[in-house]
């Protein structure tokens, strides 16, 4: 007692000897110093600096503000609790008792956590809470041997592989955005990312997932159309055929449709508009009215597949689309109130040369719903460039360039894709990659104030690998950036802008983590910028730029042209993804599993079987990641893939017909998803076999 006695008569002599002006400067130069001193263990966020503060005494309250560089680092409760301690430490005398908050950015450091990292109370400006989209997704594979419940299912994703090659107005010639570095440049190396890596990992989660760019790497493209061939573009020697019923046929809608009447485009031309689609009114019995396409394939390989319709007034959210491939037949429905006007991905499958009965596209009426189906046009890979700009197209395939050019040929308005007017295809391609995501997704619940296609994305990501350079051979690591500074601090659903900032956090601490496990280096996270760029400022959703590592520097890509970085760097951004929406909506999530190993075929016990044996894999940074079940994929001869076999255990019998060569490949599946698949094997079982080879 006389203790606390004899501190309160101190801190009583100290406020009266010392005035109000010299505690302030004392306060300040304390401040100063800190800042000045402050690093963390995680990242180097520079020097930071004192803005400004402010002592309430008569409230007992000091309020602190530091320069941007503060909010550079990722905010945690322990560590706010240990900066706050800190603080409380230094200060002189009766200001440590005071309340303080530090303020960096705007925000207090304490507003700068992470929902999902809180111990306390979220913030619910900055989450989704009760908006939800309640209609059927755009696509959904009906096929999928099982459910999705813990994923990414029913949300829509947009994200983007940086730059493309482009026209450079003022020189009149096609090049590349960025330089070409070390065998590679960012405009093709973020690809090698995305596409084969990220994409289908959230796909595999159950997302819809929408690029901008094009994402089939396939040269070739046909076109198979209700217009048919018109000038001999679009399809020659493909099929179109419509099959009415006793109470269904087939009619022309009274909006236009896509009609490829030329091979090559100038600006503003505009493919969608030029045609007709048809549209059926739906029945509930099955294989009544229906549309084919039948594509004549130039070449054996994988091709994508899109479809295109219009939203019609009545349209049904159930259309009945199978897709016809080497592989088998795999069921599609897609929400034809949404989306239309455009190519909708479906799936990329393997198709045979020519035209055959086993290749093909077959649209129902069949529905659960009374309404309409639409049919248009159908399109077979993702083709080359095919859009002329100063007399010339770019002469790649349409993959290799920017997101403007494969929005003109998707049918997005001008203004979308060129705001400039075609006087600057550099700034157009860059802001084209948001003005699409918001044109698709206007009028959904997530960006209600703009006019739109109704696609409910909920969030966009963009990739790129220009996170700086160094003079010594070190790693840069990973960048991120979002925007808060812009439309009052609000996205167009209503929700904080800081729900970027969080998107982008957790996405840094995840490849940090992530990367550092996996390579048993220290992944170099840099800062969380706050910085005013099209790609974070435009999108009406929560939005970031993942700057990921330095295609300037050695170091970064001598890790980043190796296929089990690329996996990781897939995976980690991935669970980031999936754990961030599931935060966004108060919803419970399941990490997908990692691929099987030890996968193996032997000779069965019976007769022309053949025993595959696998085992499951458990990752150590993720508990739920756990298979619970497997899927058997089986290919006959040089066909395709089927839709797979679900198999509970770690073994499978196949009963074989001798003189054929099957191949297989295994998944594991659980409520969250998928799995990348195991190696390919192949067996074959001769027809007067005495011995087992190899």
């Amino acid at each position: 007692m006389k203790k606390i006695i004899l501190t309160s008569i101190l801190l009583l002599l100290y406020g009266t000897l010392l005035p109000a002006q010299d505690i302030e400067q004392n306060v300040e130069e304390r401040l100063q110093a800190f800042f000045k001193e402050y690093t963390t263990n995680t990242i180097n966020i520079g020097t930071c600096k004192l803005d400004s503060f402010r002592i309430d005494f008569r409230k007992k309250r000091l309020l602190i503000y530091t320069n941007e560089r503060f909010a550079y680092q990722p905010l945690r409760p322990v560590t706010v609790d240990a900066i706050y301690r800190h603080l409380g430490q230094i200060l002189p005398g009766p200001v440590s008792y005071f309340k303080i908050t530090l303020f960096a950015n705007g925000r207090s450091i304490e507003d700068l956590i992470p929902n999902l990292y809180r111990k306390g109370k979220e913030d619910k400006t900055r989450l989704f809470n009760k908006l939800e989209y309640k209609s059927n997704p755009w696509v959904t594979r009906i096929s999928r041997p099982y459910e999705i419940t813990r994923g990414l299912e029913r949300r829509h994703i947009a994200l983007w592989q940086s730059h493309g090659k482009y026209y450079i107005n003022d020189k009149n010639t096609w090049g590349w955005q960025r330089p070409r570095l070390f065998c590679t440049t960012e405009d093709q190396f973020t690809q090698s990312f995305i596409l084969p890596y990220l994409i289908p990992m959230l796909e595999n989660a159950g997302a819809n997932v929408f690029t901008p760019r094009e994402r089939d790497t396939q040269k070739q493209e046909v076109i198979v159309d209700n217009d048919g061939s018109l000038n001999g573009y679009g399809g020659q020697g493909s099929l179109y055929l419509e099959v009415k019923s006793r109470k269904a046929r087939w009619q022309q809608t009274n909006q236009p449709g896509f009609a490829q009447q030329k091979r090559v485009y100038q600006d503003n031309e505009n493919p969608f508009i030029t045609g007709t689609a048809r549209y059926a009114q739906t029945e509930k019995k099955k294989d009544k009215a229906f549309v084919e396409w039948v594509p004549d394939i130039p070449e054996t390989g994988e091709y994508a597949v899109y479809v295109s319709y219009q939203t019609l007034p009545n349209s049904v959210s159930d259309a009945k689309y199978l897709v016809f491939h080497n592989g088998g037949v795999t069921e599609f429905k897609v929400n034809q109130q949404i989306g239309g006007g455009t190519w909708v991905y479906l799936g990329t499958f393997a198709f045979d040369k020519g035209k055959n009965d086993y290749g093909m596209v077959v649209l129902s009426n069949e529905s659960k719903e009374k309404g309409v189906v639409c049919a248009d046009a159908v399109r077979f890979g993702g083709g080359m460039g095919n859009i002329s700009r100063g007399g010339k197209t770019s002469g790649l395939p349409r993959y290799l360039e920017g997101a403007r050019y494969a929005a003109q040929w998707s049918g997005f308005p001008y203004s979308v894709y060129s705001p400039s007017e075609g006087k600057n295809d550099y700034t157009d391609d860059i802001n084209a990659r948001s003005r699409i995501i918001n044109y698709l997704s206007g009028n959904s619940v997530y960006n209600p104030k703009e006019k739109g296609l109704g696609v409910p994305f909920e969030m966009t990501l963009g990739v790129h690998s220009d996170a700086g350079f160094s003079k010594e051979d070190d790693l840069i690591g990973t960048l991120g950036i979002y925007t808060t500074d812009y439309n009052n601090g609000e996205l167009n659903a209503g929700i904080s802008r800081y729900a970027s900032r969080d998107l982008a956090d957790m996405v840094l601490t995840g490849l940090q983590q992530d990367i550092s496990a996996q390579f048993g280096i220290r992944w170099q996270r840099r800062s969380l910028w706050n910085r005013n760029y099209s790609e974070t400022r435009l999108p009406a959703v929560p939005s970031m730029i993942l700057e990921l590592l330095s295609h300037q520097n050695f170091a970064d890509l001598k890790l980043g042209h190796d296929p089990r970085f690329k996996f990781t760097v897939g995976r980690s951004v991935y669970k980031s993804i999936l754990k961030y929406l599931s935060t966004m909506h108060g919803t419970d999530y399941v990490v997908q599993p990692l691929p099987v190993n030890n996968f193996a075929i032997h000779s069965g016990s019976r007769k022309n079987t053949f025993q595959l044996t696998w085992q499951a894999v458990d990752d150590p940074l993720e508990p739920t990641a756990k298979a619970q079940q497997y899927i058997v994929y089986t290919r006959l001869g040089h066909g395709g893939f089927d839709n797979g076999t679900l198999v509970r255990g770690t073994e499978y019998t196949f009963e074989a017909e001798p003189g054929l060569v099957y191949s297989f490949k295994v998944t594991a599946v659980n409520k969250g998803g998928e799995s990348f698949p195991s190696e390919i094997l192949s067996a074959y079982q001769a027809k007067k076999s005495k011995a087992t080879i190899l």
